[in-house]
């Protein structure tokens, strides 16, 4: 319930804002489609939002990419209303909107219950899952994306310079520094910012932390990046493929577990210092994978972007540090592996709503650990390279390659269906299936131009 109790530090948090010279509050979420939805309130009205919510249909959680609407069996019309309520320990003054702060919402029934479908307390309920049997997930998302010139919907890379080169950073050295100031004055503890592969491509890795917290941080760090860019006269574009044909932007996640403060990922007697808790969540996630890629690649476009030899990891499979592989096991340098030794998981993108991926992914890695599961040898090079029978030899598998069969995949995921629940299963599986239906007949080129600036 929130109704019946007055968040702490509502007031004095109102006073910080005005004190600050902040307007509004931006009262963000990510809908089933991935696309960041908000509402603001002034200052003043901070502490009523706090206590009462803010209203929002609950038709958005079968909105679809374009603002089209479909249903499920739970969700669907014009009847119904939700409370936002903001997270007032995330609340955080925006340093690139002059006279904006910004916060996290869960989302209630006006009875004041948790919403069923709310992503943000799904990925909240797996975390405490996972705290009763003992276990401690720490995650991030690497964040991806291309900048282009402003005042145009095509795509016009805002610099020239080549992959990881020196001259990018120099030719939008403002605007990266800018970026960095930003987000240090708000708090998110980056670890290092650097142009990327495709054109005009950028790619920001900011620390670990609990996985509503990295879900949090995620929203943040692109609302900065949006804000920033649009400063400077740029736009910037998450999207899994900016053009058609070319590298896409990822979100690869990263994920830990600890027991009793030790990282479940180092110093064990598995594959590469796994423990076994550790190779029985990464088998868990690797059996889970194709029916994940449904919430992990959620739209049409991230099957452009997950194709073989591109560093996407289209295949299921693992490996260390095997870069082709969708999990990539990070052991670290040697001086840091009991703290920093990780898994990557290479094949999802920033289209993804990022509470429901961590959520989705600490249900599949619990149910791993509950079935004992182990990992079969580990990949090293490209699977791309190998015969059907090679890959069919190692129990190798392509990954989904569009909507509609990862949509199926998670259909038949019972675990994952389970973990979710009925009300948010049925959103995401409508929603998944709506936007492959309505970009079914478009070239890849009209995909990418249609999702290009709604990520």
């Amino acid at each position: 319930m929130f109704g019946d109790r007055i968040p702490g530090g509502a007031e004095e948090a109102t006073g910080r804002l005005h004190y600050a010279g902040v307007h509004g509050v931006v009262l963000s979420y990510v809908d089933t489609a991935g696309v960041t939805r908000i509402k603001t309130v002034p200052t003043a009205k901070l502490a009523r939002a706090a206590r009462w919510g803010v209203g929002m249909s609950p038709v958005f959680d079968v909105f679809l990419a374009d603002d089209s609407i479909t249903a499920s069996e739970q969700l669907g019309g014009p009847d119904g209303d939700l409370r936002l309520v903001p997270d007032l320990d995330r609340l955080t003054v925006l340093a690139a909107q002059p006279g904006w702060a910004w916060a996290p919402v869960d989302r209630y029934s006006q009875d004041g219950e948790p919403w069923p479908a709310c992503q943000r307390g799904f990925a909240r309920a797996m975390t405490e899952r996972a705290a009763a049997a003992g276990l401690t997930f720490k995650a991030a998302i690497e964040v991806e994306w291309a900048l282009g010139r402003g005042g145009t919907d095509e795509f016009v890379p805002a610099c020239d310079g080549p992959a990881y080169g020196a001259t990018r950073q120099i030719e939008l050295s403002d605007y990266c520094r800018d970026l960095l100031a930003a987000l240090d004055a708000q708090g998110v503890e980056v670890e290092q910012l650097h142009p990327e592969y495709a054109a005009a491509q950028f790619e920001l890795s900011v620390a670990a932390r609990d996985p509503v917290g990295a879900a949090d941080d995620s929203l943040l760090v692109r609302q900065t990046v949006r804000a920033v860019a649009h400063r400077h006269g740029l736009r910037a574009s998450f999207a899994p493929a900016v053009l058609a044909g070319r590298v896409g932007n990822g979100g690869h996640v990263h994920l830990s577990a600890a027991r009793e403060g030790r990282n479940l990922f180092s110093g064990g007697t598995g594959p590469h210092g796994l423990t076994a808790e550790a190779e029985a969540a990464t088998a868990g996630i690797l059996d889970l994978l194709p029916a994940l890629l449904a919430i992990g690649a959620p739209s049409v476009a991230s099957y452009l972007r997950l194709v073989p030899s591109h560093w996407a990891g289209a295949y299921a499979c693992w490996g260390h540090e095997t870069r082709e592989a969708a999990l990539r096991l990070v052991t670290g340098d040697a001086g840091e592996r009991e703290s920093a030794a990780n898994l990557e998981v290479k094949c999802f993108d920033l289209a993804a709503n990022p509470y429901l991926l961590f959520g989705a992914l600490i249900a599949a890695a619990l149910d791993g650990i509950r079935r004992g599961l182990r990992l079969p040898p580990p990949m090293t090079g490209d699977p791309a390279g190998l015969s059907p029978d090679e890959l069919a030899g190692r129990g190798i598998r392509r990954l989904p390659t569009t909507l509609d069969e990862a949509a199926r995949a998670l259909s038949q995921a019972q675990p994952l269906r389970d973990a979710l629940g009925e009300t948010l299963t049925g959103a995401v599986l409508a929603v998944r299936r709506a936007e492959a239906e309505r970009l079914r007949n478009a070239s890849d080129e009209d995909v990418a131009a249609a999702l290009r600036w709604v990520y």
